[in-house]
């Protein structure tokens, strides 16, 4: 399938998807965006430094990127400004360099962090950041949590040609990526989620490599864009029951335009539990495959992309037949079957329209029927194991 649309189609969707709504935050925000962060210290900052009080710099900090981080926050509660300014590294080896580290609960904001291993280092004192307004460019990873149990508010920001925009280190780190109004494009894989839930609000993600890598935690993604990027995700089960995806939710979100839902060494998307609610999933260049305990789909386009939805059950020692509820949903004219379901699995269908698609309607040989689906004009035929109207 050609993708010819292009981005103009994905805005306008969004846009309708998305309408007024407004970000809001799930807990107290401490940190304000619009604090003062005025200092003498703003004029004299130099690379190495640490800030221990509200400090806003006066000019961009060209860093080498050795001997320790380019700047360091320790102080409980202050804002350190960038000014507008930039923060890099010079030299020709990114190596292990740090950008910015935030060792205590503080925020850091307006300006440009880029070349660094690691942009932004969240260390352990630190349980709630705020970064705002700022510019990730061209780091290795762009904001990296190495220990402790926090949680990191992300809002307005852009993030851009990193190798991961979000990360963690493995077993050290733990908590919450709060996601608001930021934009990623052009990065490696844009969320590497490891123990940590992660809520995306009104952000876009465009001609990333992957959108998101659910290895142990769970993903919402609310009122987001998702364009034009190589592979939305990937979400591989741990067949020793440790390591898996908790849970992959996403809601009033435009899809459209992707090369594939997942890459070829994991295309099947297996958390445990995955929710598709009131999305427009457009011209993208493969189906959706999902592999699950329990579903709830519910109320989604699927529009002219190179498959349609394939439901099946974990790949698990002990198998679980998928269960679940697949609801008011379309189906209209992907290549191949508009919705299957791979037995055993057991979900309850209802109210699914499937027109146009090259292969089946529905094609559901161990689906609960719910009643009211309807398919018309499909390829292969319209329905198995549930019963469907013409209209």
């Amino acid at each position: 399938m050609q993708q010819t649309r292009g981005l103009v189609v994905a805005v306008a969707l969004a846009t309708l998807l998305t309408g007024t709504s407004t970000a809001q935050a799930r807990g107290e925000v401490e940190l304000k965006a619009g604090a003062e962060a005025t200092s003498t210290l703003g004029s004299g900052v130099r690379c190495g430094d640490t800030i221990t009080q509200h400090t806003k710099l006066t000019r961009d900090l060209a860093c080498p990127g050795t001997n320790g981080p380019a700047l360091r926050v320790v102080g409980v509660g202050i804002v350190l400004d960038l000014g507008g300014y930039t923060v890099s590294r010079t030299g020709p080896e990114m190596g292990e360099s740090e950008g910015i580290v935030v060792d205590a609960n503080s925020m850091v904001r307006n300006g440009t962090i880029r070349g660094f291993r690691w942009g932004v280092l969240v260390d352990g004192a630190a349980t709630a950041i705020r970064l705002h307004r700022l510019a990730l460019v061209d780091n290795g990873t762009a904001i990296y949590h190495r220990i402790g149990n926090a949680r990191l508010l992300i809002t307005d920001s852009r993030l851009s040609g990193n190798g991961d925009g979000l990360s963690s280190e493995f077993a050290t780190a733990f908590g919450e990526y709060d996601i608001r109004s930021t934009h990623f494009t052009g990065n490696g894989r844009a969320i590497f989620v490891d123990a940590h839930d992660t809520d995306v609000l009104d952000s876009t993600f465009t001609s990333n490599g992957t959108v998101v890598y659910c290895f142990y935690g769970s993903v919402r993604f609310r009122s987001s864009t998702i364009a034009q990027n190589t592979a939305v995700g990937t979400m591989p089960f741990d067949t020793a029951g440790f390591l898996s995806c908790g849970e992959m939710r996403i809601e009033d979100t435009l899809i459209a335009n992707n090369t594939s839902f997942a890459p070829p060494t994991a295309p099947v998307w297996e958390p445990y539990s995955l929710v598709l609610r009131n999305s427009w999933v457009v011209n993208n260049g493969s189906g959706l495959r999902g592999a699950a305990r329990t579903v709830f789909i519910e109320g989604n386009t699927f529009w002219d992309n190179a498959g349609g939805l394939t439901l099946a059950d974990l790949p698990e020692v002990v198998p679980v037949p998928l269960t679940g509820i697949v609801r008011d949903n379309r189906f209209l004219r992907n290549d191949g079957d508009g919705l299957r379901v791979l037995p055993p699995s057991m979900p309850t269908l209802i109210g699914n329209v499937a027109l146009g698609n090259t292969g089946w309607g529905i094609h559901a040989p161990t689906a609960n029927d719910g009643g009211g689906n309807v398919a018309r004009d499909n390829g292969a035929g319209d329905c198995v194991g549930v019963v469907c109207a013409d209209y």
